[in-house]
């Protein structure tokens, strides 16, 4: 039998995301998606192009939710709710699933459990956490940093910092740079979420490309923080965001200084056998581009050192690596399922 799967997020890019990937996973099964503006809505309302497969299936309420999830046993919950509400809804459900003996697994996509400490969170976000006493229940990293687990649940990175981390962290626990990183990344239009604003509207974004909080995005302070978890060392990492004239898909590039001289051969190579053994992670000859990996679980990565400096290049999509696939690599592993189960897909190519 499949393992049952609740999703917190309702009509978001990501909720939506996570429902395409489980509709063909061969352990999880759509038991629940949660949205309490919208209950009894026909999913496929909100996401047309899921039609075929989630004909049937409507938008459920906080109460039902937590009645399923409760006569579940062992289920996966995925939370996929805006930041500042995913951390109060999980404390919620989990608290009534413990009182009835569920035993739910969660990943949180959401921003509410990624930093090690409330006082970091609450540093950045400008308001106390959520739920201060789940934080310890959570860790924070991208699956393919971190071999083992010591907490129940997880919380899976936001989208930028998942391209960051994968650039970042190989160069950082090598020793290869001094610890003080300069990042530049392009991001798609779905990673603003579903409403509109004037910096995500299509006809202000359509052929134009910009920055926004240069060295002050959130995203920052989240990577150093796991950084510094998972290496003992904390990099400064100087981060300049752009919007990009696309939908979907993140290309970012992090530049250092060398600690020792290398060269693009030595760097690849490098960066090869630091991913070898993780399945969605290739690192190329050539520069990675957003259509090779645009709706798929992979990210591709290349490398070039002049002896001096290291620039490494990334493309993820956002929605997927970034976001629901990542969450769904990590459930994988949280239920003891092959990490990799429902996400081999390649990208289209010619999106």
């Amino acid at each position: 039998m499949k393992r049952p799967a609740f999703i917190l997020g309702g009509t978001g890019y990501v909720a939506g995301e996570l429902l395409r990937l489980l509709s063909t996973h061969p352990h999880f099964e759509v038991a629940g998606i949660l949205s309490d503006s919208q209950p009894g809505e026909p999913v496929s309302r909100a996401f047309p192009h899921l039609a075929a497969l989630y004909g049937e299936l409507t938008f459920i309420d906080e109460a039902t939710l937590t009645a399923r999830l409760c006569a579940a046993g062992d289920s996966a919950l995925f939370g996929a709710a805006p930041h500042g509400v995913s951390a109060t809804l999980i404390d919620r459900l989990l608290t009534a699933a413990t009182a009835a003996g569920a035993r739910p697994r969660v990943v949180d996509i959401s921003a509410d459990f990624r930093f090690h400490e409330v006082a970091a969170y609450a540093a950045v976000y400008q308001h106390a956490h959520p739920a201060p006493a789940r934080q310890a229940e959570f860790t924070c990293a991208v699956p393919e940093h971190l071999s083992t687990l010591s907490t129940v649940h997880v919380a899976h990175p936001g989208c930028f910092a998942t391209a960051m981390l994968l650039a970042v962290m190989p160069l950082v626990k090598l020793g290869l740079i001094e610890p003080r990183v300069f990042v530049s990344g392009v991001t798609g239009s779905t990673g603003a979420g579903r409403s509109p604003t004037t910096g995500t509207h299509h006809p202000q974004r359509h052929s134009d490309l910009y920055s926004y909080n240069a060295l002050a995005h959130r995203h920052g302070p989240e990577v150093e923080g796991i950084i510094a978890q998972l290496t003992g060392v904390r990099p400064h990492l100087a981060f300049v965001p752009h919007s990009g004239p696309f939908a979907r898909g993140i290309h970012l590039t992090a530049q250092a200084t060398l600690v020792r001289p290398i060269n693009s051969s030595a760097a690849l190579a490098a960066l090869r056998e630091f991913y070898a053994a993780q399945p969605f992670v290739r690192v190329l000859d050539a520069a990675p581009r957003i259509k090779e990996v645009v709706s798929s679980n992979y990210a591709h990565l290349s490398v070039a050192a002049d002896g001096q400096t290291i620039a490494v290049m990334v493309a993820i999509d956002n929605l997927t690596k970034g976001a629901a696939g990542g969450a769904v690599q990590w459930m994988n592993r949280l239920c003891g399922f092959e990490e990799t189960a429902g996400l081999l897909a390649a990208a289209p190519g010619w999106t």
